[in-house]
């Protein structure tokens, strides 16, 4: 962050700078995420998804406006170093979590048989069911990435786009995230999952019946990313349940469960941009909802289907 400020006139080490800074926080969000599924008591893991990304909403939230207000405070030297130092600070409470000792088995062994057992995580049949929850579209909301662009299909002026793109968006994210708790009382994760996807695709679908206008712009902004933020708490939960205690690979596996989150945002940008040069904002907000139903259909029959296979295998072992 600071290096990028210095050097923002230098294009191709600000490209270096950027590129090292992006891959950076993904290794300290994998590590950290594998961390705390190894710590967190089972019953606490859906509170600590909560916090953790309600945490993030309101962290980037204030970064996003100290960031402009510093540099228009201080010389730009200064703005830079103060902001490194405001995002490393934090890390200090890393020195207070408790931290389970180095596998030393692992560092020992060749690489073969460290991708062997990485191998044999990814077989686990409830590793597949998370990364098959996670890759497909029930609940990615990709809307949330391309809403911000459609401000003049709702005739709302650019300084009401930003501010609900600033201020909106980091309290309705924060909101989400706390609010995921009270639910994870109520139902299993992925049960919990799938109905956050279900009723996303339904709110997104209730917008075709309204008026293209500034406030349902605003509703339609907020509202995507309130599911958004269950689902991404979801994600983050079902991580460390599924992860568990003691577990030597649970950094690796938090990284795969994060990767597959991020396929569907990919591929649904691209299916709801398509749909927008077809049949415009009604055709993306169509494209998006449909497709999430469908999902949520399919893996609820899914883990139906492999609920029943298990009490099934159950009975007939007693």
């Amino acid at each position: 962050l600071t290096g990028g400020l210095l050097y923002r006139t230098h294009l191709e080490l600000l490209e270096l700078l950027m590129l090292l800074g992006f891959a950076s926080a993904q290794l300290c969000t994998n590590a950290l995420g594998g961390w705390l599924a190894t710590i967190v008591h089972h019953d606490d893991e859906a509170r600590l998804s909560s916090w953790t990304w309600a945490s993030s909403f309101a962290g980037n939230g204030l970064m996003a406006v100290l960031a402009g207000e510093l540099v228009r405070a201080f010389p730009l030297r200064i703005a830079a170093v103060l902001l490194g130092v405001i995002v490393f600070v934090p890390t200090a409470i890393f020195l207070l979590m408790p931290s389970p000792p180095p596998d030393r088995r692992l560092a020992r062994e060749s690489f073969s048989k460290f991708f062997a057992e990485v191998l044999a995580v990814i077989r686990r049949r409830e590793v597949l069911i998370a990364l098959a929850l996670f890759a497909s579209p029930c609940a990615s909301f990709a809307l949330t990435n391309t809403l911000g662009g459609f401000g003049n299909n709702f005739h709302a002026s650019p300084r009401f786009v930003s501010l609900i793109g600033g201020a909106g968006l980091s309290l309705a994210g924060i909101f989400g995230s706390l609010i995921f708790t009270p639910f994870a009382k109520l139902l299993p994760l992925r049960p919990l999952y799938l109905a956050i996807g279900a009723a996303g695709a339904a709110f997104t679908a209730a917008l075709l019946l309204l008026h293209h206008t500034p406030a349902t712009f605003g509703v339609a902004m907020v509202g995507e990313n309130i599911f958004q933020a269950l689902a991404y708490t979801g994600i983050t939960a079902i991580a460390f349940e599924t992860i568990g205690r003691n577990n030597p690979l649970a950094a690796t596996q938090y990284s795969l469960f994060n990767a597959a989150s991020l396929v569907p945002i990919i591929y649904m940008q691209i299916i709801d941009g398509r749909a927008y040069s077809r049949g415009g904002v009604a055709g993306s907000f169509l494209a998006d909802a449909s497709l999430s139903v469908l999902a949520c259909i399919l893996l609820g029959l899914l883990l139906y289907l492999l609920r029943r296979r298990s009490s099934n295998t159950l009975q007939t072992a007693a």
